[in-house]
């Protein structure tokens, strides 16, 4: 049926109704008096969002360009930094650095097992003469719905006293509690079509007062992503260079339904939606490629070993309309990943589950009790 598509992967997200209205609205000026008011508002509620009172930039890149910029501010050439790697993206920060003739070592875990903060550890104390510029994280690892102990590493940096921790939060911002001041986080890079619930095209970074003292010194060539220059126009309102004016239009609206939500409820209903996907995919006895401890409230990766995970996301769309994410690398065809972040809500999770067991019937799958899926979400959602 037309017009029926239902994202369930880790972004695009769906994007409510209200934003859609707002991203169809005539342009403004972005260099108005209008505009100004609108950013100042953005501002103030992105601040909320990631429980700062510190600079939180926007830019017009995705994701990857914001933990590029995270990265590039602070660093020089030939600068020591750990990265991270247990996954697509926090390899993907690793070539980052590479490219940009940084001294990367990574710290690695097996696709689908959390990194161990206990190596960070080892790493950094055992760095006596300070040479370790940065600690680079992915928090919550798209393409294996890992959720790393972001929290232990980064007392692990902090014992450090000199490295500066950079977070690529862009699946765990909005989702997963973060508090950016009370842990002191001094990068933190987002984008807008994950937890925001707008299209792509918007790249957040969170800047903090340590890692804009690094930025005094860092030598790494920049321009179109020079904070410094998101820094000082933000503090008027504006934006250095042509902004995506209906995105932020969008964003405000979206930021409002979040405020209006609440960080606490914000981030119990995207537990509640993994707690009830890994359930009902539990109940469909699919194995899932990550244990309950290091799930990611974003995304559920689900690696069935009795059937092809290509041809369940393919009759997913064909019969229903549904959009799976598939695996990524040596996983492609391996899992398939069921999104619930952003604008998702309990009844996304169940219409999914339900669609699921008819696709897996279709192709001969027939090692659960039928509509024992959607009852273990269910016994979830009725419980908390």
């Amino acid at each position: 049926m037309q017009d029926k598509l239902m994202l369930m992967i880790p972004g695009p997200t769906p994007v409510p109704e209200a934003a859609l209205l707002a991203l169809a609205k005539h342009p403004i000026g972005h260099r108005t008096s209008e505009f100004e008011q609108l950013m100042a508002e953005v501002t103030q509620n992105l601040k909320w969002l990631h429980q700062t009172e510190s600079d939180v930039l926007m830019l017009t890149t995705s994701g990857t360009g914001a933990v590029e910029a995270g990265i590039i501010n602070f660093l020089s050439p030939g600068d020591r930094i750990l990265v991270g790697s247990n996954g697509k993206f926090g390899e993907r920060w690793a070539e980052v650095g590479e490219a940009y003739s940084l001294q990367v070592e990574r710290i690695t875990a097996e696709w689908g097992q959390p990194l161990d903060p206990q190596k960070f550890a080892e790493k950094l104390e055992s760095d006596k003469e300070k040479q370790i510029k940065a600690v680079v994280i992915t928090h919550s690892e798209t393409s294996t719905g890992v959720l790393n102990d972001l929290e232990t590493i980064n007392q692990h940096v902090k014992a450090h006293g000199e490295a500066l921790i950079i977070v690529d939060a862009v699946t765990s911002l909005g989702a997963v509690n973060l508090p950016i001041d009370v842990w002191g986080l001094d990068v933190v890079a987002s984008g807008s079509q994950k937890a925001y619930m707008i299209p792509p095209g918007l790249g957040f970074v969170a800047v903090g007062p340590k890692a804009w003292e690094a930025y005094k010194t860092a030598k790494l060539p920049r321009f179109y992503l020079d904070l410094g220059q998101y820094r000082k126009a933000c503090a008027k309102n504006t934006t250095p260079f042509t902004p995506p004016v209906n995105l932020i239009v969008a964003l405000a609206t979206t930021l409002r339904m979040m405020r209006q939500e609440g960080l606490e409820s914000l981030f119990a209903r995207h537990h509640r939606l993994m707690n009830a996907t890994r359930a009902g995919v539990k109940g469909l006895n699919l194995p899932l490629l990550t244990a309950d401890s290091a799930a990611s409230p974003a995304i559920t990766a689900v690696a069935p070993d009795r059937v092809k995970a290509d041809q369940i996301r393919t009759t997913m769309q064909k019969r229903f309309d549904i959009s799976l994410a598939g695996g990524q690398d040596h996983l492609k065809g391996q899992i398939f990943r069921i999104g619930h972040l952003g604008f998702v809500s309990d009844r996304d999770i169940l219409s999914c589950l339900a669609s699921l067991e008819v696709v897996l019937q279709e192709l001969g799958y027939e090692e659960f009790t039928p509509g024992a899926g959607v009852a273990a979400a269910a016994r979830v959602f009725t419980e908390s």
